[in-house]
This record gives C-alpha cells, structure tokens and sequence, in this order.
C-alpha cells in the first residue's frame, strides 16, 4: 500500500512541479505527515528530488537561448555559499519549529496566490 501511495505522490508533485504550482509542496507534506521521515529528512529529499529536473530544464534553456549565462553564473555564484549557509541553519534548528515555519510558509504563499488571483479577476471586470 505504501508503495501505492508513494508512486501516485512522485507523479502529482512531479506533474505540479512541472507546471510550476509547487510540486514540493506535495513532497514535504507527503513526507512529513505519512512517513517516519523527520522535517528536515523530508525537505532534504525534496530537493534532491528536484536536482534532475532543473539540470534538464537548464540545458533546454540555454539550447533555446532563455538563460542569460552572464546572469546565471552570477546567481549561482551567491546562490551557492547561501545553500551551504541555509544547510547550516536548517541544521541548528529543532525539527519542531522547522516544521512550524514551513506550515507558515505554505500558508503565507497560499494566502499570497490566493490573494493575488482575486485581485486580478477583480481587474478584468
């Protein structure tokens, strides 16, 4: 069963993730509240998850030119010493309150499109 369950949770987070609606999301819960996965056990294999998926995306991208590199090294290069401080971060804090601030994050970003969407209906009238 569990199996079942796993296979049908890849498929909608990787099906979300690639229309851009948050398949991560779907992830870390999944994890976090099905498993014996701890929170920061959960977000570590979310991003892993997604390392294939954005080397693949980066390639095809540069093929059809949309990635500026210039921009792209330059990001990477502030990006990356920020993922190594953020692994030490997340390392030092108790795995209760990280799941606390991502439950206020989901619900922040829930809140953010949920409120962003309406105001835009709202213009087109």
């Amino acid at each position: 069963m569990s199996f079942i369950m796993a296979s049908i949770v890849g498929v909608a987070s990787g099906v979300l993730a690639s229309m851009g609606l948050g398949g991560g999301f779907v992830l870390v819960v999944y994890f976090a509240l099905f498993t014996d996965l701890v929170q920061k056990g959960a977000q570590g294999i979310n991003l892993l998850f997604f390392i294939p998926v954005t080397l693949i995306a980066v390639v095809i991208h540069i093929r059809n030119k949309l990635i500026d590199i210039k921009t792209a090294v330059v990001c990477s290069l502030i990006g990356i010493p920020a993922v190594v401080a953020g692994f030490y971060i997340a390392q030092s804090i108790d795995n209760m309150w990280l799941r606390k601030a991502f439950a206020v994050f989901i619900i922040i970003s829930g809140l953010k499109d949920l409120l962003s969407g309406w105001g835009k209906s709202k213009e087109k009238e």
